[in-house]
């Protein structure tokens, strides 16, 4: 199993849980509103370079190694805009899942 962390911009979450409702057979996901602390590109070689405050969407999920390829593409699809601050993408291996109402572990708690 895997955790996919996705961290995208406000005005594109919805773009991305339509990319993901797309996926065959996945699992719920989760979502916050988080604010990241990011250095800011200066538009000129000769401009400082500072640090500047962005509020983003983070959109979690975890899936089985057979839809990781499809999520990926998922959030990409609905994330990618090719300018600056499009976001981060994480892929952590998930050891162990459990359902806490029944019990259900690994892949089965999933469903």
């Amino acid at each position: 199993m895997y955790e996919v962390k996705a961290i995208v911009r406000l005005d594109r979450q919805e773009d991305v849980i339509a990319a993901l409702h797309a996926v065959p057979d996945l699992p719920g996901l989760t979502i916050s509103m988080v604010e990241g602390v990011g250095r800011r590109h200066a538009d000129a070689v000769l401009e400082p370079v500072d640090f500047g405050r962005a509020t983003m969407a983070k959109i979690e999920i975890v899936v089985g190694e057979d839809r990781l390829t499809q999520v990926l593409d998922a959030v990409t699809r609905g994330a990618h805009t090719g300018r600056r601050g499009d976001g981060k993408v994480f892929v952590s291996r998930v050891e162990q899942a459990l359902r806490l109402r029944t019990g259900e572990t690994d892949l089965n708690a999933l469903q």
